[in-house]
Order: structure tokens, then C-alpha cells, then sequence
């Protein structure tokens, strides 16, 4: 940056040297006849160019660098800073928002902080240099020139507030469209089978119009600025080429000064309306400003300790006490009093109606959100004196919703470990059985899955969900509703790699499919945030009205193939049917 800034002023110091060679060849060759001189000042002129070509080339290389590094380093600074938000964050906020500050409002203020910088420097050394002369071929011609000056700050200044409000709205609008478009694109199914095509075109339409009549307004000001400015350099030429005229006749000032004097001018006036338009930039850029630092200044709810305590490999004992949690911005409790103790390779079921708060449990034991009260421990230490990273490289997840990222199934298996080796990734694959639809498919483990895992069934996401948490191989494993949207034969599929999965991992499996969880070694009910029963599947279907209604409707219906368990201690088998889909609501009721 500070060669750049050198350069800048060589630019205009080269240029200034440039135009007095017009004056000299004016008043020393041609006017006198003194041709004998010309090849020497073409000469100079000749090699002052070709070094202002050089000291241009330069500054634009290096004015450019610095620009994309600025945009770069910006740009992966708020990516990272909005990463460590809580999820929070992302259910409350539009994507596509976020992604315009990440892309449009970080490039509109790298165009007036660092490019506009550059074109201050300029527009100073520029006017400095210029000025200078001026004041050195005719000091009252110079006083005159400067008449409009006042005249083009008046006119920046009662043109910027009302720029920077129009553009405050075109970049506010600019983020509605991409979330407009990102979320019907992200659910072109839906918009498709419930033929809403129109009405979301509609949307976006409204939402384009609005950013129309923002662009409107900030274009028409500039359009009035630009004229009006115009006219003010005209004004200004005018009168100091009449007094030029008078000065000349007078023998105060030469033929060669004067052409050089309106030149210097002519190009004295191109910097200080680039000084204008540059304060108007500043305004515009602003309103992208404030919407970067909006995501600078959020802190995310969950912090990583000062001093954090070490954590190699956990053993997997985790529990809870007295933990109470209330979502943001929300006044009912969602978890209230929770108390779970999970020993070494046990094997526990949160079971409960929709909206009961199991997936909430999940989330604070992941450490995605702190409890409001009480805590959640992992081997006898507070999750909150745990680094997260040393928390989370213990414990694997299979997610409610089977998320993917749009690149090859090996890409997304070795995601629950990138150092993992092709032998390891081929074991995590059988063991989740997913080798074998792998193999058929016509570039096995090379096949790309599309956004979100789109080129892939729901049973088939979720076996490659399942062995990425394998090849994790970590000792706690959380299992939030694994076989949600799955038919029945693909949730029966899935459970054998699921028991190969918990084998001699501290599992809490989260679900309302009973299916999931009938030989869990102890099974929790919780309903309305609390834990209202606890016991084996016999227990419960005795003791706990709620769980024997749950497993009542589970019973409706034409009986289907019983599940094989294994185990001295599991119950009966239990005839397998698909739920009903009034089984949430039927069970909330009962509650």
C-alpha cells in the first residue's frame, strides 16, 4: 500500500512535468523559432511518458492487489466470524441476506476504502501539483480559477445525505432478492407440486422493483449532480480565459503560459469533481458499511473459554443437572429441570410428542446453545470449560435432517474425519451398509450427490450420514431422529447399521419411532419440557400412560415383519407399523 501511495504521487508530479513541456515548446521553439531545440524537449517529453507508462502500469498492478486482498481478507474474516455464530443466528436470519453482505456490500466498500483511497491520494497530489503551477504562471488568474471551488463543495454536500439514503435502500433490497431467490429455489419442489411458480415470481418480482426505484432514485441524483457540475467547470473556464485574455494583452502572462495555464485548469477541475463524486461514494458505501459491521458486531451465544481444560479421548460419561433452557427472544421454557445421567456405553431414548424439546437436548449437549440453568457435563467437566473443538471431536452426530454437502460420497464420508485413510473410509461404508448401492452406482465412491444430497434417496443419505459418523469414531454418540422421513423398509434398514453404530458408545438416541429405541437400556419421556417418566420399554408400557399411548399407536394398523434384538436384557419384539400421521398430535393430547 505504501508503494502504491508513492506512486500515486509520482503520477502527477510526471503529468505536471508533462503539460510545462507544452509551454516551453510554445515560448522557447516555436514562437522564437529556435527550432534547434526541439529534439531535445521532444525528447524529454518522449521519455517523461514512457516513465509515467511504467509508474501507471505499476500503480494499477499494485492498486488492484491491494484491492483483492483487501476484498479477500474481508470477505474470509466475516465468513469465519458469522461461522462461529450460534445457530441461532441462522434460524432467525435470511441466507440469502447474509450471502449479499458476504459478496455485494464487501465489494461496495472495498471501491470507496481502499480504490477510493487511491483516488484521494491522487486527486490531492493532483491538485497540490496543479495548483502549484497556477499560482507560479499567474497567482491572480490562480485566485479567480478557484471561485468554483466553494461551488462544487456545496453541491457534493447537498447531493451526498440524500445518495447514501437511496443507496442504503438499493443494498437492503439487493439482500432481499437473493434471499427471496434462495429459498424458492431451495424448495423448487414444494413450489412446484403446490403450483405456486407465479406467486413466487410475483415475490421476487416485488422484490426487484423495490431495488428498481432505490437504483431510480440514487441514478437520478447523480444524473442532476453530474450536469450541474458541468456547468460550474464551464462557468469557471470562462471567466478565467477572459481574464487570461486580459492578462496576455497586458504582457502579464505569455502565449505558452496561458494555453498551459487553461490546460492546467481544464485538468485542475477533473480531480476536484472527483473529489465530489467521491464523497458521494463514501455516503453510498456507508449503508453496505453498516450492514457489514451489524454482522461484525454480533457475538455468538456459546464462547470458547478463556482457560479451557484439557480433553484427550472421553471416556463418554455425560449427565445432566438441573438444566433449563428458554430459546432467544421466546418467553416459554422449552427444557425445564432436566436431570440424565448417561454412563460409559450406555445406551439411553429420549422419546416424546413433537415439540416436546428432545432435539433441543441434543443441541445443548453438542454445545450449540448454554443452558439458561444447571449444566451439561462429559467425563465430570462442564461442557462450558471444554474447547469446543476438543468437545466435538468427541462426540458424532446423526442429524434429524441428513445433511450432505454437494460434492462426491467419498468427499462426505471423510467429512466425520478428513485425515482418514481409503481403508477406513471403505470400513466406516460397509459397516453403515453403504457399500454395496456405493459400488452400483456408475462412479461408486466418485459420484457427486448433488446440493444437499439431491441424486440420492433418503435411505441412501442417510447410510452415508451414518457412516460418516463411523469413520468419526467417536466415544458419545447422539442420534436425533434417524429414521425421520424415512418408509418403513428403509427405516428397518437403517437400524442394523445404527446398532452396529452404538455398539460400545455412550449413544442418547432422540425419537418419537419407538422402533429406535425399545432396547435402549433405559428410555426417558419427556413431555412439555420435563422428564415425566423413566424406565426400560416394560416399565414405561406399564408405569408411564404417555409412552403406552406412544406405543398403542405404533400397534395400529395391518401387522408388519418384527424387529430382530438382540440382547439378554431387551424386551419382546413388537410388531413394526408405519405411524400414523396424527401420531404427534394424538399423543400431545393424550399429554
Amino acid at each position: 500500500m505504501w508503494v502504491t501511495v508513492a506512486l500515486v504521487a509520482v503520477g502527477p508530479a510526471l503529468d505536471t512535468a508533462g503539460i510545462w513541456m507544452f509551454k516551453i515548446l510554445i515560448d522557447d521553439v516555436l514562437t522564437p523559432q529556435h527550432f534547434g531545440l526541439f529534439p531535445l524537449v521532444a525528447g524529454v517529453y518522449v521519455a517523461l511518458t514512457l516513465v509515467a507508462g511504467v509508474v501507471s502500469f505499476t500503480d494499477d498492478y499494485l492498486s488492484t492487489w491491494v484491492s483483492e486482498r483487501f476484498l479477500l481478507d474481508l470477505r474470509t474474516r466475516l465468513f469465519a466470524h458469522v461461522q462461529r455464530l450460534s445457530v441461532g443466528f441462522f434460524e432467525r436470519h435470511p441466507l440469502g441476506d447474509v450471502l449479499s453482505r458476504l459478496t455485494g456490500d464487501i465489494a461496495t466498500i472495498e471501491q470507496t476504502v481502499i480504490s477510493g483511497l487511491v483516488s484521494a491520494l491522487s486527486y490531492a497530489f493532483t491538485i497540490m501539483l496543479y495548483g502549484a503551477a497556477l499560482f507560479y504562471l499567474n497567482w491572480q488568474l490562480a485566485l479567480a480559477s478557484l471561485v468554483a471551488a466553494p461551488l462544487f463543495w456545496l453541491a457534493a454536500r447537498s447531493f451526498s445525505a440524500r445518495i447514501k439514503t437511496a443507496s442504503r435502500e438499493k443494498r437492503r433490497r439487493t439482500g432481499a432478492i437473493t434471499a427471496a431467490a434462495e429459498e424458492s429455489f431451495a424448495n423448487a419442489a414444494l413450489v412446484q407440486v403446490y403450483d405456486r411458480e407465479a406467486s413466487e415470481t410475483d415475490r421476487f418480482h416485488r422484490e426487484n422493483l423495490g431495488s428498481f426505484r432505490a437504483q431510480m432514485d440514487a441514478t437520478r441524483l447523480r444524473a442532476l449532480f453530474s450536469p450541474l457540475i458541468d456547468l460550474l467547470e464551464a462557468g469557471g473556464a470562462m471567466l478565467v480565459l477572459a481574464l487570461g485574455m486580459w492578462e496576455l494583452a497586458q504582457n502579464r502572462i505569455t502565449l505558452g503560459g496561458l494555453l498551459v495555464f487553461v490546460v492546467y485548469l481544464t485538468q485542475l477541475y477533473s480531480p476536484i469533481r472527483g473529489f465530489a463524486r467521491l464523497s458521494n461514494s463514501v455516503y453510498a458505501a456507508t449503508a453496505s458499511a453498516e450492514r457489514i459491521m451489524e454482522l461484525q458486531d454480533l457475538q455468538p451465544l456459546v464462547r470458547e473459554p478463556a482457560a479451557p481444560r484439557p480433553l484427550g479421548r472421553a471416556r463418554g460419561v455425560v449427565r445432566v443437572e438441573g438444566l433449563s433452557f428458554t430459546y432467544p427472544g421466546t418467553t416459554q421454557a422449552t427444557l425445564q429441570d432436566i436431570e440424565l445421567t448417561v454412563a460409559e456405553g450406555q445406551r439411553v431414548a429420549v422419546v416424546g410428542a413433537s415439540g416436546a424439546g428432545k432435539s433441543t437436548l441434543v443441541k445443548l449437549m453438542l454445545r450449540l446453545y448454554d443452558p439458561d440453568a444447571g449444566r451439561v457435563l462429559l467425563d465430570g467437566c462442564d461442557l462450558r470449560e471444554l474447547a469446543l473443538a476438543d468437545l466435538r471431536r468427541n462426540m458424532a452426530v446423526v442429524l434429524q435432517e441428513t445433511l450432505v454437502f454437494d460434492g462426491t460420497i467419498r468427499d462426505n464420508i471423510l467429512w466425520g474425519k478428513p485425515d482418514a485413510n481409503e481403508a477406513e473410509m471403505l470400513r466406516a461404508s460397509v459397516a453403515a451398509d453403504a457399500d454395496a448401492f456405493v459400488r452400483m452406482l456408475p462412479d461408486g465412491y466418485a459420484t457427486r450427490v448433488g446440493q444437499r444430497g439431491r441424486m440420492l434417496s433418503g435411505g441412501q443419505r442417510q447410510r452415508v450420514a451414518i457412516a460418516r459418523a463411523m469413520i468419526r469414531d467417536a466415544p458419545v454418540l447422539l442420534l436425533d431422529e434417524p429414521t425421520t422421513g424415512l418408509d418403513a423398509e428403509s427405516a428397518d434398514r437403517i437400524l442394523t447399521p445404527l446398532r452396529r453404530l452404538m455398539a460400545g458408545r455412550t449413544t442418547v438416541v432422540i425419537s418419537h419411532n419407538l422402533l429406535t429405541v425399545i432396547d435402549a437400556d433405559r428410555i426417558l419421556y419427556l413431555e412439555h419440557g420435563r422428564i415425566t417418566g423413566s424406565g426400560t420399554h416394560q416399565e414405561l408400557l406399564v408405569t408411564h400412560p404417555g409412552y403406552a399411548h406412544l406405543h398403542r399407536l405404533h400397534r395400529q394398523g395391518p401387522p408388519a415383519a418384527e424387529p430382530v434384538v438382540s440382547g439378554p436384557s431387551r424386551p419382546s419384539p413388537v410388531r413394526r407399523v408405519p405411524l400414523p400421521s396424527a401420531s404427534s398430535d394424538g399423543a400431545r393430547s393424550r399429554s
